[in-house]
């Protein structure tokens, strides 16, 4: 059983807390692995390393079975994520308010949750879906 949840969500111009809090709660609750680009924590050095990212990232988007996002605000790079395992048929779960949020990220969302929760059973639903439960 692989189920791996790609842990999508802004990092460039966030705290620490806004970067990781959500993405431990989630790995604290689900029971099969994640994977977290801020393990690789390249805020600062974007300008540099913006090969390295994009292409690391992109090799945990295909390794993963879900892509979970939280969408607390805009991000060019969780858009293009999203835009990316969309477009290799990952299934993607998004947490927000889905008040005004983008036509692009409607489009090519699985499913909206409100919450952590929600997200966790979402997650368990895309995983049976593609057969990896």
């Amino acid at each position: 059983m692989r189920n791996i949840v790609y842990l999508c969500g802004p990092i460039n111009g966030c705290t620490d807390d806004e970067a990781t809090t959500w993405r431990d709660a989630f790995t604290t609750k689900w029971s099969y692995d994640t994977l977290d680009p801020m393990r690789r924590d390249y805020r600062g050095v974007e300008d540099v390393a913006y090969r390295e990212i994009v292409e690391l990232d992109k090799i945990d988007v295909r390794l993963s079975d879900v892509i979970l996002v939280n969408y607390v605000k805009p991000s060019v790079g969780t858009s293009m994520e999203v835009f990316y395992a969309h477009s290799i048929g990952k299934p993607v779960v998004v947490i927000c308010n889905t008040d005004g949020i983008s036509p692009w990220m409607k489009y090519h969302t699985t499913i909206f949750v409100s919450t952590i929760d929600e997200a966790i059973e979402a997650c368990k639903k895309c995983c049976i879906t593609t057969g990896h439960q």
